[in-house]
């Protein structure tokens, strides 16, 4: 009877092995923000076999960023899985497999199905005093300087809307002797409007990028007061009255004048009597 079981056993475990499958997943401890996050997939997993591998910013709640799928093909070669990390906070984040189905029971106790990246985030290292928006005429001034590297310098890449226009070039940088920075200059010449990139990288590696506004120049159209012809009314003519002439008054002849004289003498002479 222990024979059997112990025979049991072994069948069992047998078949547990031929089942497991072996899935690793290795991503970098850390990256600089604003560099692609390369990750590689192994796994002896059967051809077709499909599952997702998602990117998050761990925390005390995990926020998704993307995710991606993957498929096993039939020569079961290593496969790799980028994710952009521009404009990501440094920090902790969180690379996992998730799978679609069943295939998560008959994985191998050693696969490794998720990774722990940090994100390193070095653009406040970046100190521009030019400024971000720059007339054509005089663009592209880059100014500023970048924490803690003195002399060392450091290089810088300018890329427009039509492609590279400087670099990657090393640029002399001249330490500020109270901070112990590094502190650049560089004009580069540019000839259309847009939006300007540029890179900044040292000795340990990546640092930021510092994005510059070049607008296209204003022209100013002539404007064109039109001319307006003054428009004269014609009405008719305003007739006046002709006034009527005053009559004048005719002079007293002298006959009438004796007359009223002779007639107020009688009246005072009748009024005398009565009295």
């Amino acid at each position: 009877m222990k024979k059997i079981i112990l025979i049991a056993l072994c069948l069992m475990c047998i078949a547990g092995t031929a089942s497991a499958y072996q899935l690793y997943l290795v991503c970098p401890e850390s990256v600089q923000v604003g560099l692609v996050l390369q990750c590689s997939i192994d796994s002896n997993f059967p051809a077709g076999t499909t599952f997702d591998i998602a990117f998050y910013q761990s925390g005390y709640t995990a926020t998704a960023i993307s995710r991606q799928s993957v498929t096993i093909q039939d020569n079961q070669a290593t496969q790799y899985k980028l994710f952009d990390t521009k404009g990501l906070p440094g920090g902790q984040y969180k690379v996992e497999i998730q799978f679609i189905g069943p295939d998560e029971s008959r994985l191998s106790s050693d696969s490794r199905t998720w990774q722990l990246p940090k994100l390193i985030d070095r653009s406040a290292d970046i100190t521009i005093t030019s400024p971000m928006t720059q007339i054509l005429t005089e663009a592209l001034r880059i100014e500023g300087s970048i924490t803690k590297i003195g002399n060392d310098g450091v290089e810088i890449e300018v890329r427009g809307p039509d492609g590279i226009v400087f670099g990657p070039q090393w640029i002399g940088t001249k330490v500020d002797m109270r901070s112990g920075a590094g502190v650049f200059t560089k004009r580069v010449a540019v000839t259309g409007p847009g939006e300007y990139e540029v890179t900044f990288k040292d000795a340990k590696g990546y640092i930021g990028v510092v994005t510059f506004n070049v607008p296209a120049p204003i022209t100013q159209t002539p404007t064109t007061i039109p001319t307006t012809t003054p428009v004269i009314t014609s009405r008719p003519p305003t007739t006046v009255p002709t006034p009527l002439p005053t009559p004048t008054p005719s002079p007293l002849s002298p006959v009438s004048l004796v007359a009223a004289l002779g007639i107020v003498g009688i009246l005072s002479a009748l009024l005398a009597k009565k009295r």
